[in-house]
């Protein structure tokens, strides 16, 4: 479902720096994120939704190069690591 989240995209294996984005869409089950990197598919990911401050781990399921130097990456997110921050 189409649903715009501010958040925050972190590799929970490494120190590289936060990053700010936001969803282009939403289930139960993953999300569609905007982000200025490219992500391997297969890799762990912590998404931290701002609103309420939930987060969530997950894993890459995609990455596609979208204009303007952006890509848009499909996240799987695991239901039992779910949490608030």
């Amino acid at each position: 479902m189409p649903q715009i989240l501010a958040a925050e995209l972190s590799d929970p294996d490494k120190s590289v720096p936060k990053e700010m984005t936001f969803t282009e869409n939403l289930s139960l089950h993953g999300a569609r994120v905007t982000t200025v990197r490219r992500w391997l598919p297969e890799t762990r990911v912590l998404i931290t939704f701002l609103r309420d401050s939930l987060r969530s781990e997950g894993r890459v399921v995609y990455c596609q190069r979208k204009g303007g130097g952006t890509f848009a990456i499909g996240i799987e997110l695991y239901p039992d690591r779910r949490k608030a921050a």
